[in-house]
């Protein structure tokens, strides 16, 4: 579904990301983690259009990324939930996801995307008439998920969604987006520092250090490798 081949992107003359290459195929739930500075926000940025190659290629189901809006890519299928959940403070939850609902297909399913995500994530149907800026951390971040789901993507690419929280709270977003992962055959890509509970999870998972891809594998062969389990794990 999401080949990224070659891959440089940075700001300015400085480059962040060099020489990635990763592939995702439908259906899978693909782990990249690393340290913080490794490029793996920078890396959904450019995915996403926000962020400008510098070399390199990305295609999305057989089309040229790059050679397509950034605008656009939300309509073929792109979620991009970003770090720091970054919801729309004023906008009540109910608004939120009708911001996420902006796309072709969002529109088109929205009330069976709106049953779904409430069924999923039922304190926003809760709150659904709170502003979001009121909403917990968690909820916050539950919201973000949500918005995302609520443009029918088909790659839904999460970054960071444990960061600020605390770990109980974390533990219950991860179950969350397994469960949606599980349930609806979603394609998952996630960027995660919390790298034991990234890899338990995953399918699949690519280590990014310094820009650059130093290990890939599935979450058995990554959790046995010893640099993982010494560097990320502890053990």
């Amino acid at each position: 579904m999401l080949e990224i081949e070659a891959l440089g992107a940075g700001y300015g003359a400085v480059p962040v990301l060099i020489g990635v290459t990763i592939r995702v195929g439908a259906g899978e739930f693909v782990a990249i983690v690393g340290p913080n500075g490794a490029g793996k926000t920078t890396l959904f940025k450019t995915i996403s259009g926000i962020v400008p190659p510098m070399s390199g290629a990305i295609r999305f189901e057989g089309n040229d990324l790059l050679a397509i809006a950034p605008s656009a890519r939300p309509h073929l299928g792109i979620a991009h939930v970003p770090e720091g959940r970054q919801v729309f403070p004023s906008l009540t939850v109910f608004e939120n996801l009708e911001m996420g609902a902006a796309t072709e297909a969002g529109r088109r399913n929205w009330g069976e995307n709106l049953e779904k995500v409430y069924t999923w994530f039922p304190v926003l149907a809760e709150r659904s008439k709170t502003q979001a800026g009121a909403l917990s951390g968690g909820q916050q971040q539950m919201l973000a998920i949500a918005r995302g789901l609520a443009s029918s993507p088909k790659l839904l690419m999460l970054d960071e969604p444990s960061l600020g929280l605390a770990p109980t709270i974390a533990d219950e977003i991860f179950e969350r987006i397994i469960t949606i992962h599980a349930g609806s055959g979603l394609t998952v890509l996630m960027v995660e520092q919390r790298v034991a509970e990234a890899l338990h999870f995953a399918t699949r998972g690519y280590v990014l250090e310094a820009g650059r891809v130093v290990l890939e594998g599935s979450h058995d062969e990554l959790k046995s490798n010893d640099r993982i389990r010494q560097a990320y794990l502890g053990m």
